[in-house]
């Protein structure tokens, strides 16, 4: 996980705490500037103890990992369904999810759930999601939908072109 994907989740937590970036920012000892740069991305560092500060004040822990040891298979499709809910009281389902990619068409009630994802969720999450659905239907026919489905709720120039980006 990067420093860009760890400010997203930071984002996703504060939000869901109720927290505006100056509680936030003020409870751990940083500016809030500090915070937004690290929410969207525009830093390029931040000390370890900056970073642990405002992990501790959302519930969130940084873990270190063996990097030669490979992580279990990643369940793309649950994790995507479960932060694209956390929001919401009614949970967009892993079905409902797999059918949106599949089809392109988002039904209206979800169309937050799936603005959400796409605006938020971090970019390893998503092209993860996209390449574990990308089994079911013949290739890009997946990032063809998610571009359609961006471009539908109005978040075309975010997160459907994260997996182009690395291509």
């Amino acid at each position: 996980m990067n420093l860009e994907e760890i400010g997203g989740e930071i984002r996703r937590f504060r939000r869901a705490r109720g927290l505006t970036q100056m509680q936030l920012a003020t409870a751990a000892h940083v500016t809030r500037t500090t915070l937004n740069q690290l929410e969207n991305g525009l830093l390029k560092d931040l000390g370890i103890r900056k970073v642990q500060a405002i992990l501790d004040q959302v519930g969130l822990v940084l873990r270190v990992a063996d990097a030669s040891v490979e992580p279990k298979s990643i369940d793309f499709l649950r994790l995507a369904s479960t932060s694209a809910s956390v929001s919401f009281k009614d949970a967009l389902t892993e079905r409902e999810l797999l059918r949106v990619l599949l089809t392109g068409k988002v039904p209206s009630e979800r169309r937050p759930h799936i603005r959400l994802l796409l605006e938020e969720a971090p970019r390893s999450l998503v092209e993860g999601l996209a390449r574990q659905v990308a089994g079911w239907t013949r290739p890009g026919r997946v990032e063809k939908n998610l571009d359609k489905i961006a471009a539908d709720i109005g978040v075309a120039d975010t997160a459907s072109k994260w997996w182009k980006r690395n291509s």
